[in-house]
């Protein structure tokens, strides 16, 4: 028999939770929104209102039939790459139905997911939250500041799963304070006014295209007409801390109209009813380059166009963010044309969708003059001269970077040089740039890269709808331009490892990397910019406005005298440090054997540390390659 001390006893009670529903899967829609397809709309409404505590406070109804419903945050940003939507800035959700508060749960793997029973009878589920603006820079990217903020509507908005966001109608609506302007891809239906706020109502449209369509609003603003007298118009949209930082001479304005023109030579066909620039210039609104099909969000310094001749690096930007309307958001990466915005992103050919617009950003700054084309060739000899003493193309070749944005975040990392970071960017310009060159080569200079533009991206003209594309269709569209193994040319540069920087570009272009002792006038400026002592192809290391070293390349000078971040530089040769005195030491070891002794703190510790380096100061430049083409300055020459 069995002892009556082993006996099995009755259950306790269960007050566990109810087990989770899966979050339903969206299926893919094969169409986008059409206001004569009636549909129940979210009605979505963002107060901004709220400058001095920098908070949105949100409210929002959303159609649900009774039984189960999962609401989704958006995770997964479009133009970040990456799972980076900001839930640890939603707070304060509340849920109800019939006027009846509801208890929601947060999915126990999927955090962006929230699940609630909806009871009978319903058919609106009222959501009530807010998104917290971070108010210092430690918390995140600043989006509201007390002269003006930034909606950016995947992070106001919750939506309901298994449905395609092409299949989602959303009435949104926004109140600002009293004064203010906004501009934004969106289309108002009406406004409204108090002594305190305004609202706006915008037009009902489908969750994709809201969430591509942000807005920028502002106590200080203005705003200039790029397409004077165009059917189709453009504005650049300027807000600033303060009124004099919006003052535009007329041939500033006349550079970005150069711009549009520029890019319409290039591509040929518009994928927008009107296409809106968001401009920020500000101290404390956070800085910003994310593109949209109709829109682009830019943040930057106050002095973009009162400081014009020390920020000529910053005017690479515009023509960036714009670019993407053709590449990025009208031809996407297959990967990236997901059906809502927590199925995850597929990165493997941002190598096109940014290093392409990297290569036509910097040239359309320099044929539309926002850069002159010889400072472009120094931005070019600085990519060059970055990616030929890379390290880490060693071991981890550019298309392993495509992951970045998943794998780190945009997160800070301690050896950019050996770990690499998102080089598909400015490595794939240079990849762009040989592609370029071997066109125009190959079809003695009767084709090039432009060509591919415009029978790749300028196509459809006034569609909005996102027209994929895989590897293949990138080589196929080469070889209708010009036939050759176009397959085995990128997969080597993508694949590759080094030695040195993908230079057969520029050496095609007519252009050879050398160093000199003295930095050209352009990134000398750009250095006194940043404030900055790049000390990169001497030293091999960086040097912060307060001393600190904030790189360290990989198995250069200082990395082999044991220096690393985190250090701050005090003294050379017993001398208190200034970067007027540290070139001058290794401008001095080219005539001596003696080294460089630098005083250094880490945490409490103090050392000094000889670097013995003998090379004296080296600044990067392109050289004519004499009895070359110069297809270089071709493809910088304005159209």
């Amino acid at each position: 028999m069995l002892d009556s001390s082993f006996a099995i006893q009755p259950a306790a009670p269960s007050h566990a939770p109810r087990p989770f529903p899966p979050v339903p899967v969206p299926r893919r829609s094969r169409h986008r929104f059409r206001p004569r397809r009636p549909a129940p709309p979210i009605v979505l409404h963002v107060d901004a209102s709220n400058v001095a505590q920098q908070l949105f406070s949100i409210r929002e109804s959303i159609p649900a039939a009774p039984g189960k419903l999962t609401l989704l945050y958006p995770q997964w940003v479009p133009g970040n790459h990456g799972p980076s939507g900001p839930l640890n800035q939603l707070a304060g959700l509340r849920l109800s139905a019939n006027g009846a508060p509801l208890e929601w749960r947060r999915d126990p793997v999927n955090m962006f997911a929230f699940h609630v029973d909806v009871p009978a009878g319903a058919s609106t589920v009222e959501a009530q939250y807010q998104f917290l603006s971070p108010v210092d820079t430690s918390q995140g990217r600043i989006t509201m500041t007390s002269a003006m903020l930034g909606v950016q509507w995947h992070a106001m908005t919750l939506y309901p799963a298994g449905r395609a966001a092409r299949d989602i109608v959303v009435q949104p609506s926004l109140t600002l304070p009293a004064g203010w302007e906004f501009a934004s891809a969106l289309e108002v239906r009406a406004r409204a006014a108090t002594p305190a706020s305004q609202q706006i109502d915008f037009e009902a449209l489908d969750l994709d295209t809201l969430v591509d369509s942000p807005v920028f609003a502002g106590r200080h603003f203005a705003r200039i007409d790029l397409d004077p007298g165009a059917a189709v118009p453009v504005h650049l949209n300027v807000m600033a801390d303060s009124a004099d930082s919006l003052e535009a001479t007329p041939q500033q304005v006349e550079k970005h109209r150069a711009m549009m023109q520029q890019a319409y030579k290039l591509f040929g066909a518009r994928h927008y009813r009107h296409y809106d620039f968001l401009l920020a210039l500000s101290d404390e609104f956070g800085g910003i380059g994310r593109e949209h099909m109709q829109s682009s969000e830019n943040g930057v310094k106050p002095g973009y166009f009162s400081d014009w001749d020390k920020n000529e690096a910053e005017r690479v930007l515009l023509p960036h963010e714009l670019t993407h309307s053709w590449n990025g958001k009208f031809r996407r990466p297959a990967g990236q044309d997901t059906p809502d915005f927590n199925t995850p992103l597929q990165n493997s050919l941002l190598w096109v969708y940014e290093g392409q617009t990297q290569y036509w950003g910097n040239v359309l700054a320099a044929r539309s003059g926002l850069v002159a084309p010889a400072h472009m060739r120094d931005l070019f000899a600085a990519t060059a001269a970055h990616y030929d003493v890379m390290p880490g193309r060693s071991w981890r070749a550019m298309q392993d970077t495509t992951n970045d944005p998943i794998i780190n975040g945009r997160r800070p990392i301690g050896w950019s040089s050996w770990q690499r970071d998102e080089d598909y960017y400015m490595e794939g310009a240079l990849v762009w740039l040989d592609v370029d060159t071997a066109i125009r080569e190959l079809s003695g200079e009767r084709r090039s890269l432009d060509d591919f533009a415009r029978a790749f991206f300028g196509v459809q003209d006034g569609s909005t709808t996102p027209l994929p594309y895989t590897f293949e269709d990138v080589v196929a569209a080469l070889n209708a331009v010009q036939p050759h193994d176009w397959a085995a040319f990128l997969r080597t540069r993508l694949d590759g490892h080094g030695p040195g920087a993908p230079l057969d570009g520029l050496a095609r272009a007519g252009w050879k990397l050398v160093y000199r002792d003295t930095p050209t006038p352009f990134l000398k400026a750009e250095e006194e910019r940043s404030k900055r002592t790049d000390l990169t192809y001497s030293l091999g290391l960086s040097i912060a406005k307060d001393g600190k070293l904030d790189k360290v390349l990989w198995d250069g000078p200082a990395f082999k005298a044991g220096l690393s971040g985190n250090t701050t530089l005090l003294a050379v040769n017993g001398t208190a440090y200034t970067p007027k005195l540290l070139k001058a030491a290794i401008q001095a070891t080219k005539a001596s054997p003696q080294p460089i002794n630098l005083l250094v703190r880490k945490g409490k510790q103090f050392q000094t540390v000889a670097l013995d380096y003998h090379g004296g100061l080296q600044y990067p430049q392109l050289e004519r390659i004499a009895g070359t083409r110069d297809r270089l300055s071709a493809i910088l020459q304005a159209r």
